[in-house]
């Protein structure tokens, strides 16, 4: 039997009297795509902050490829394969854009102290393949022409992509997508679908994606978790999650009234 790469068993939190997850599973392969919806306040970031251990969980577990990370740093579970991006942009805006995507892969780095600081020929080596490797990213995420612009000076739509590709970055094996589309207009929402679609399909990821907007959810979601109090209420596929009564009270019914 094969293991689920990212497993969630039975995880809660509180927040002094308040349980904001209740009781939360989730299992994800390499190369699925899950969606995780639901109303403002609902618990999705607060999961999202569970997992990539910025909060340690009231109760439950956390498997990553069957290791257990709850109770490890973020710096921990980064390295060990998870990346993300943030509901708000969480970026240095006086850096360039190279610079953001060279500062995530410096997690990586093996030349060490000696090196750093002696700039050594492994050194140089090790910096002129990470630029290569970030230069890459910013292609794929069609910013590269973008690179030496500081970030304070860049579209908001553009501002998404460095933080998507910062998360790459990393090197992760699930990745993360905390409402990749806010903000956005319908062309931009449009691109980073299917750049979502292009880095799912060539860096075979599993992604675990909240989002508000249903047609992004729809189209690219093979199973969707509705969440609601911090429980899930609903579990399927997209026709399946777009058709369920307790869905449509909770979440979907006020997005079609909007």
């Amino acid at each position: 039997m094969t293991l689920p790469l990212l497993q969630v068993r039975n995880m809660s939190h509180d927040f002094g009297g308040l349980r904001a997850v209740r009781d939360y599973n989730l299992e994800i392969g390499s190369g699925q795509i899950r969606g995780l919806i639901g109303p403002n306040g609902a618990g999705k970031t607060t999961i999202f902050n569970l997992i990539t251990g910025i909060y340690k969980p009231s109760e439950g577990e956390i498997f990553l490829d069957g290791r257990k990370i709850d109770g490890l740093p973020p710096n921990r579970i980064a390295s060990g394969g998870v990346g993300r991006t943030f509901q708000n942009l969480l970026l240095w805006r006086h850096m360039t854009v190279l610079e953001h995507v060279k500062m995530a892969h410096y997690s990586k780095i093996r030349y060490g102290l000696f090196g750093a600081f002696f700039g050594t020929p492994a050194r140089h080596r090790e910096e002129a393949g990470i630029e290569e490797k970030a230069v890459r990213l910013l292609d794929r995420m069609g910013i590269r022409h973008l690179a030496d612009q500081v970030v304070l000076n860049l579209p908001y739509g553009a501002q998404r992509r460095v933080e998507m590709a910062r998360a790459l970055a990393t090197e992760p094996r699930v990745l993360l997508l905390d409402e990749p589309t806010a903000g956005m207009n319908p062309e931009e929402l449009v691109q980073i679908m299917e750049i979502i679609r292009r880095v799912h399909g060539e860096f075979g990821l599993a992604i675990l994606l909240i989002e508000h907007r249903m047609k992004v959810v729809m189209e690219l979601c093979d199973t969707i978790q509705t969440l609601d109090f911090g429980a899930v209420i609903a579990e399927g596929t997209p026709g399946e999650i777009q058709n369920n009564p307790r869905v449509i009270d909770a979440y979907l019914g006020q997005e079609r009234a909007d």
